[in-house]
């Protein structure tokens, strides 16, 4: 019994898996590459042009909220992806986006400053719906979700 079990582990040994691998499959490439992460830093694509049309005051405003472009020379693995006609010389544009980057402490202010005027809005949109509740016929307010797995109730 034990030259059995031998033999089957030779069997096994000498068995590739090379007809069992699947096949590569074709995937479209990301429109925009990613940079290199940097320790302390966020990166956002930040619209210049919008189909062909400049768009300087987005440049503007994002400018005025923290966000630097990025130098082609601090992340030359992008270089090739960079538009050739920029207007921003020396910096990393595609297809009228520009790399831009910023502190990780001023990203994380700025979405918590997003998140708080959502919950602001959504306490609105609630004391507004339950204004007009009636005790007689009780308005349903719950925003929670489930996820079940399997058959269900039994």
């Amino acid at each position: 019994m034990a030259e059995a079990t031998k033999e089957n582990r030779l069997a096994r040994e000498l068995n590739t898996r090379d007809h069992e691998k699947r096949k590569a499959v074709w995937q479209p490439p990301e429109v925009l590459p990613d940079p290199m992460p940097h320790p302390g830093w966020v990166f956002r694509w930040i619209r210049t042009s919008l189909l062909g049309t400049p768009d300087p005051m987005n440049v503007s405003a994002k400018t005025r909220e923290g966000w630097v472009p990025v130098r082609a020379e601090d992340h030359p693995e992008l270089a090739l992806h960079a538009d050739e006609s920029s207007k921003f010389k020396g910096c990393i544009e595609v297809g009228g986006l520009l790399l831009c980057k910023a502190p990780e402490e001023m990203a994380k202010q700025r979405d918590e400053f997003y998140a708080k005027q959502a919950q602001a809005q959504m306490e609105a949109v609630d004391n507004n719906f339950m204004k007009v509740n009636d005790n007689r016929m009780p308005l349903f307010n719950q925003r929670r979700t489930e996820t079940t797995f399997g058959r269900g109730s039994k």
